[in-house]
């Protein structure tokens, strides 16, 4: 699946661009999947070749696609989809590249979350699921060089695990400290593995911090991401490129210690803003091209008020990053809940899923 793919002969490209005309990819999937289920016309889809129980709620799935799948870099993300009831439910994900062109998807269980609960009790080996295009720009450049700064918190491990084996495949070139936080020391996912890359490769080191529970071991120190922290542990902090990948929360934190202070500061977070005040009331929502107006609630994310009201918009990540679920506005004020901006110009796109209205709209949808 990461691997790159031969150009396919110009003689291929034209048959296949006249059978396109003539085939209809539904009725070619339904059949051919009799045969093979990783079979399709032009649909990515991967089956499930390893499936680790890596916690108490979580499991960790290696897929390997088709022959449809893209490439994927390390520290990217795929949306991944099962139909569930009937109805396709996707999500975002941050798979692992690993070396034998799989990728590995780590899911934690959400108790409200259909597919992280069918991914997590109900998918077995074998199992076949549809995963989209990579997509996200947390990735290291072609040649790295400097000293790096990775901060994780939760979930937000799996990108930059992602990138630090990337890096232990060039064989360490640059130096790298990965800070990792976590509720619990069970809740460390990769805990080991990341203990052995430290023990290879001297330029890379890892720190353990835990959050709600006293540490057993001595490599796992407490307390919640702090300026003492940082310095304390990370040498020649102005020159460090950081990434960092957690909840909102987490990452404000970490801009607001380091921006300005490290030589760059990148960041991906999984979840909105709760620190933005709730907007209570309804609005007037007209969607264009349905010719549908509905009555949404200002407290809830246009995604999901779209969702409860019965539609079903295209959506993937559902925290800003893959734009499956952007559209069109045609007048109206909207708050963003990654930046907390309110957004009144006439026309302009916007994201569904981390997006409130705050004024009656009209969207092209």
């Amino acid at each position: 699946m990461p691997e790159s793919r031969p150009a396919q002969p110009r003689g291929f490209r034209r048959l296949r661009s006249f059978l396109d005309a003539w085939v209809n990819p539904a009725f070619f999937d339904f059949w051919a999947s009799r045969v093979n289920r990783l079979w399709s016309w032009q649909r990515p889809l991967a089956r499930v070749v390893g499936r680790q129980q890596i916690a108490a709620d979580a499991v960790t799935l290696t897929l390997r696609g088709n022959r449809h799948c893209g490439p994927v870099r390390p520290g990217q993300h795929i949306n991944v989809g099962a139909e569930l009831d009937g109805r396709r439910v996707t999500r975002c994900y941050s798979p692992v590249v690993n070396a034998d062109g799989t990728l590995s998807i780590s899911v934690k269980k959400v108790a409200d979350g259909r597919l992280s609960r069918h991914l997590c009790d109900g998918v077995r080996v074998g199992d076949v699921l549809e995963i989209g295009a990579a997509f996200g720009d947390m990735t290291l450049p072609e040649t790295v060089a400097g000293a790096w700064l990775f901060l994780a918190a939760g979930s937000g491990i799996t990108p930059l695990l992602s990138l630090v084996r990337d890096l232990a495949a060039r064989r360490m070139p640059v130096s790298v400290d990965l800070m990792y936080w976590a509720h619990g020391e069970d809740d460390l996912w990769f805990a080991d593995d990341l203990r052995a890359l430290a023990a290879r490769w001297p330029a890379f080191r890892v720190h353990f911090f835990v959050t709600r529970c006293t540490p057993q071991r001595e490599d796992v120190a407490s307390g919640r991401i702090d300026a003492v922290a940082l310095q304390e542990l990370v040498s020649v902090l102005p020159e460090r490129r950081v990434y960092a990948c957690g909840p909102t929360g987490f990452v404000s934190t970490a801009q607001a210690l380091l921006e300005g202070s490290v030589a760059s500061f990148a960041a991906e977070a999984f979840s909105p803003s709760d620190s933005l005040p709730v907007e209570d009331g309804d609005v007037q929502v007209h969607l264009a091209r349905r010719g549908l107006t509905l009555s949404l609630p200002r407290a809830s994310t246009l995604l999901a008020a779209l969702e409860a009201a019965g539609l079903r918009p295209e959506s993937g990540c559902r925290m800003g990053i893959c734009n499956t679920c952007a559209c069109g506005k045609r007048s109206g004020a909207t708050r963003d809940l990654l930046t907390g901006e309110l957004i009144s110009e006439p026309v302009s796109s916007l994201r569904l899923c981390v997006n409130r209205a705050a004024s009656d709209l009209v969207l092209d949808l």
